[in-house]
C-alpha cells in the first residue's frame, strides 16, 4: 500500500516535470530568431528630455561584433521614435510614434530602405552620447558570434518630424486628424 501511494506520488511528479519542459519548448527556434530579427523589435528606455526638440534615449542593438551593434541601435532609435514612440520615464512622458499608421514602413518601404541605408539620411537625426565603445552591462555577449550593445543616444524629434512631413511620408500636425 505504502510502495503504491509512492508509485503514484512519482509518476505525478514525473507528469509534472515533462508538463513544465514542454511549456518551455513552445516556441521553436526558427520562431525565436524571427521574433529577435523582427524589424519592430527595438529596445528602448527613455532617459529624459534633451534641448529644443530632442530625446534622449538608452537604445540597445545587437550584431556580429560591437560596431555592427552600435550601428543597429542607433537605427533602433531613430525607427522607434518613427514607428512605435518611446514609452515613458525618469521625468518624461510618453512619446507617440511619428507615423500613427501602423504599415507605414511597408508603404513606403522604398523611401526608409535609402533613409536607414549604411551611411543613411538617419544619421542626421541621432547624435550618441556615449564616450567610446560601450562597456561592462552595457556590452553583452550572447554567444560566441552575437553581442548586445546599449547606447546613450539623442535623436532630434522634431527635426525627424519635420523631414518626415517635407518628404510627404508623414502627416503635418496643422492638418488636423
Amino acid at each position: 500500500m505504502k510502495t503504491l501511494r509512492y508509485l503514484s506520488l512519482f509518476l505525478v511528479f514525473l507528469f509534472a516535470i515533462g508538463h513544465i519542459s514542454i511549456a518551455q519548448e513552445k516556441y521553436s527556434r526558427k520562431e525565436k530568431k524571427a521574433h529577435y530579427s523582427s524589424n519592430y523589435n527595438y529596445e528602448v528606455q527613455i532617459m529624459g528630455v534633451g534641448q529644443d526638440g530632442t530625446k534622449v534615449m538608452k537604445v540597445w542593438g545587437f550584431g556580429r561584433s560591437v560596431e555592427d551593434a552600435v550601428i543597429e541601435a542607433k537605427m533602433n532609435a531613430v525607427a522607434s521614435v518613427i514607428f512605435k514612440g518611446i514609452p515613458g520615464g525618469h521625468g518624461a512622458a510618453a512619446t507617440p510614434a511619428i507615423l500613427t499608421d501602423p504599415n507605414a514602413g511597408e508603404k513606403h518601404a522604398e523611401y526608409f530602405e535609402t533613409f536607414f541605408s549604411p551611411g543613411g539620411k538617419y544619421l542626421q537625426f541621432i547624435t550618441m552620447t556615449t564616450d567610446g565603445m560601450p562597456s561592462g552591462q552595457d556590452r553583452l555577449q550572447i554567444d560566441r558570434r552575437t553581442y548586445k550593445v546599449a547606447i546613450y543616444a539623442q535623436v532630434m524629434y522634431d527635426a525627424l518630424r519635420k523631414q518626415l512631413e517635407t518628404d510627404g511620408i508623414a502627416r503635418s500636425l496643422s492638418t488636423g486628424f
